[in-house]
């Protein structure tokens, strides 16, 4: 068996906030909303699911306590470096911070890092 990652679910603070961030601020369709739990069409065959995250602790048996820098970022790659300015821009409209202005990469490519309003951390990059 080789792992395969299909959905990425993040606990938020607030799913009403979360849910209008990522359907309404920077237009991921939603595929399914429980109430409970939402999860958005990133296209592709991949799934973001968001969840109350005292609930998904609960859940994964852990305590949800914590801060700072979860060593995890996400990354969504894009055509052109347009496309990494207006995604940016996008973010930071619907309540999120951009923590890295997009700058060109050492490796040729350009980039910039959003975190969501949890603080969730996005990496939006292209080649181009």
């Amino acid at each position: 068996m080789h792992p395969q990652i299909t959905v990425v679910t993040i606990g938020v603070f607030d799913l009403d906030r979360a849910k209008q961030f990522y359907a309404d601020g920077l237009g991921c369709p939603i595929s399914a909303d429980h109430g409970v739990f939402v999860s958005f069409d990133l296209g592709g065959g991949s799934l973001l699911g968001v969840y109350g995250r005292s609930a998904l602790a609960a859940e994964a048996g852990v305590d949800p306590v914590g801060s700072g820098f979860s060593g995890v970022t996400f990354h969504y790659l894009v055509e052109t470096r347009g496309a990494v300015d207006e995604l940016l821009a996008r973010a930071e409209a619907a309540g999120g911070t951009v923590t890295a202005p997009a700058q060109d990469a050492q490796w040729g490519g350009y980039f910039g890092y959003f975190a969501d309003p949890d603080g969730n951390l996005w990496k939006v990059a292209t080649s181009a």
